[in-house]
Order: C-alpha cells, then sequence, then structure tokens
C-alpha cells in the first residue's frame, strides 16, 4: 500500500463512508444496529459519540485516532480484505481501518455476531 493511497483515505471523513457500511448490511438483511454495534465494538464509541463525529465530518485518522479504545481482541480479526492481508499491514491505522471493513464484510456475508466481535 502507498503512503498517498494511504493518506487519501485518513482524510476521508468517516461520515461519507458510514452510509456505505449500512447499505451494505441492509442489502443482506443486516440492520444499521448491527453496524453500529461492531463500531462500538472496535472503537469504544457509543451512539452519542458516534454521531458527534458523523455530525463533525470527522477524518478517519482522527475517527481512529479519538477512539475511546480501540478493542483488545481486534488483533484476532485476520485475513484478507481489498488484497490486503490484514495481520501485514504495517500502518496500525490503515489496519483498524480495514479491521472495521472486515467486520462489515463479514455482517453482510451473514455471519454471526458473537464471531463478527470475536467472542
Amino acid at each position: 500500500m502507498n503512503n498517498k493511497n494511504n493518506e487519501r483515505v485518513y482524510r476521508m471523513s468517516f461520515a461519507s463512508v458510514y452510509p456505505h457500511y449500512i447499505t451494505k448490511a441492509e442489502k443482506k438483511g443486516k440492520t444499521k444496529a448491527e453496524v453500529d454495534e461492531i463500531i462500538f465494538w472496535l472503537t469504544g464509541y457509543n451512539e452519542q459519540t458516534l454521531q458527534q463525529h458523523l455530525d463533525d465530518k470527522t477524518n478517519f485518522k482522527d475517527f481512529f485516532g479519538q477512539a475511546p479504545q480501540i478493542n483488545p481482541n481486534a488483533s484476532k480479526i485476520t485475513g484478507v480484505i481489498c488484497g490486503y492481508r490484514i495481520e501485514e499491514i504495517e500502518e496500525m491505522l490503515m489496519r483498524q481501518i480495514r479491521y472495521l471493513d472486515k467486520m462489515i464484510d463479514e455482517l453482510a456475508k451473514g455471519r454471526k455476531m458473537e464471531k463478527i466481535l470475536r467472542k
């Protein structure tokens, strides 16, 4: 992954991508609540703090940088997303973004929530 591309992703507002996560889930019969549950689990945000970041159009860099707590079990999220093996992504911020992508993918593929949340 080149750094220029990473920087472009980091500057994107989380609010611009969030509706795509929901659409992807809903197309497969899943819900916004399930998408939010994944985000809360991964970042430590809650409904109010997530909404604040959406309203403020926080970029990905700050969204993850300001997260109350990245779930310690996030490191159990492995596999390939967008052609990259998650556990081999060196930049932690990009890895965290890909964790979220992977979890939303798993939700859309009908994986059970307890498995997605690495319980």
